[in-house]
């Protein structure tokens, strides 16, 4: 039995999609950070990170946009993170705290590997749709299996360099060190997938092209 192709969004669509989010939750972010810690020293940056955050979130409920239950999270991660910086007066402990959420969560992606569920695949449904025939395919499971191993390393190693220059270098240059590298990083990893995705679903087509002619 044919099956109708899978179409994939194309790079630069999910590219476009992608930069408007980088730009609110990582540059923006960084531009306020670093701009106030220059001008106004380490307490006001970290009020100033905070009070980004709770912008946004002002910003959409004043154009009664919906809110994603992520920026919720992640207004009270900034709100632990500021009082625990203000507190301690230590910048370490303001941003070594998210690296080991993210250590946490490379190790929730391995786990999911280990339980037969990668999370890669969870992930992928939330955005394009994948017929059950696809998804019980062996070649799919395995592809998501070595994809979600694949970001578990990347998290770590983001959060590896991360902790390592946080610790050796001073705060200005883990800034723009830090968001550089993990930014080549993650961006590697993301065209590499999004790659690897396309040539699986290519060739599972090919293949149910040829299996019904060669059963007649």
């Amino acid at each position: 039995m044919n099956h109708a192709p899978i179409v994939l969004p194309r790079l630069t669509a999910l590219i476009k999609q992608a930069v408007p989010r980088l730009l609110e939750g990582v540059v923006a972010p960084l531009a306020v950070f670093y701009t106030t810690f220059v001008v106004l020293g380490q307490r006001g940056a970290l009020l100033a990170a905070m009070a980004w955050v709770y912008f946004g979130l002002l910003w959409r409920l004043v154009r009664r946009r919906p809110i994603p239950g992520t920026m919720v999270i992640a207004a009270l991660a900034i709100t632990v993170r500021t009082l625990v910086g203000l507190w301690t007066g230590s910048m370490v402990f303001y941003f070594i705290q998210p690296e080991l959420g993210t250590i946490c969560i490379s190790m929730v992606f391995l786990a999911s590997v280990r339980m037969r569920r990668p999370l890669v695949q969870k992930l992928t449904l939330d955005y394009i749709h994948l017929p059950s025939f696809v998804l019980r395919h062996e070649r799919v499971r395995r592809f998501f299996a070595r994809i979600t191993l694949l970001w578990a390393f990347v998290l770590l190693a983001n959060s590896t360099v991360s902790i390592w220059l946080l610790l050796h270098q001073s705060i200005g240059s883990y800034l723009l060190i830090r968001t550089t590298a993990v930014a080549v990083i993650s961006s590697l990893a993301f065209v590499g997938s999004a790659w690897a995705f396309r040539r699986v679903l290519q060739r599972l087509h090919s293949e149910t092209r040829v299996t019904p002619a060669l059963t007649r």
